[in-house]
């Protein structure tokens, strides 16, 4: 198996008690963390790209402490995971199935699609500057 498979289609976790759902979820928070933080760091080189762009090219006015609240918060969304697969567990009682590889397969794709939407925002700040810049 390759290493984007293994990442993206996990086994669950070998068992549904709390300590292994959690287990499960830590041990990929790494994981995880470098995705999405790789998929910041090209996120932000892009909208630095954009923002150096002619026309009315400008520096970057991006707060440093932006990516780190952005970080902090991801994780805190990730720790959602674990919780939502156990209380889907306790809400499903009787042998429950394994929902967690879904879950984090779902929320890196999730999250990863969310530390992007900036480039689509500054690519179209972009577009509209060279419209006006056209236009005037």
């Amino acid at each position: 198996m390759s290493a984007l498979v293994r990442l993206l289609y996990p086994l669950p976790a070998p068992s549904r008690s709390p300590t292994a759902i959690i287990g499960w979820w830590e041990r990929r928070r790494l994981s995880f963390n470098l995705v999405v933080g790789a998929t910041g760091l090209l996120s932000l080189g892009i909208i630095n790209l954009f923002l150096a762009l002619p026309p009315l090219a400008r520096l970057p006015d991006i707060p440093i402490m932006l990516p780190v609240v952005y970080g902090v918060l991801a994780n805190l969304c990730y720790s959602l995971g674990w919780a939502t697969e156990l209380t889907f567990n306790a809400w499903w009682r009787k042998d429950p199935p394994a929902v967690g590889p879904v879950l984090f397969r779902q929320g890196l794709i999730f999250s990863m699609g969310l530390t992007l939407l900036p480039v689509a925002v500054f690519g179209i700040e972009w577009a509209v500057r060279i419209a006006r810049w056209v236009l005037s």
